[in-house]
């Protein structure tokens, strides 16, 4: 029966690594990450909070609802936002997913 299962050899103590080897994989793993993943979101973070900064009355947006609006007021952390005639809503300065070039909702 030995034939299908081999014999266990007494073998020398394994090579020690330096601590370098062993640290190495993990700071290329997170060089990776870091450049892919973090860095990128970062960025659209920044830019996402540029863009609320500096919505202002007369700018067309879209919510992240999907609501198609008009800002008519800007509070501190509210916008008015008209959405049809007589019809105005207010939401979060946050959730606001783009501005839109004037005139946009005309011509829709």
């Amino acid at each position: 029966m030995s034939f299908f299962i081999s014999d266990a050899m007494a073998q020398g103590a394994p090579a020690q690594g330096g601590t370098l080897e062993l640290i190495l994989p993990l700071l290329l793993m997170f060089g990776i990450f870091y450049f892919l993943l973090i860095r990128p979101q970062q960025k659209k973070a920044k830019e996402h909070k540029s863009m609320v900064e500096a919505l202002g009355k007369g700018d067309e947006i879209i919510t992240n609802g999907g609501l198609l609006a008009k800002i008519t007021d800007v509070d501190e952390n509210f916008l008015t936002c008209q959405i049809a005639d007589k019809v105005e809503v207010r939401i979060q300065r946050h959730a606001v997913t783009s501005v839109l070039p004037k005139g946009t909702i005309k011509n829709l």
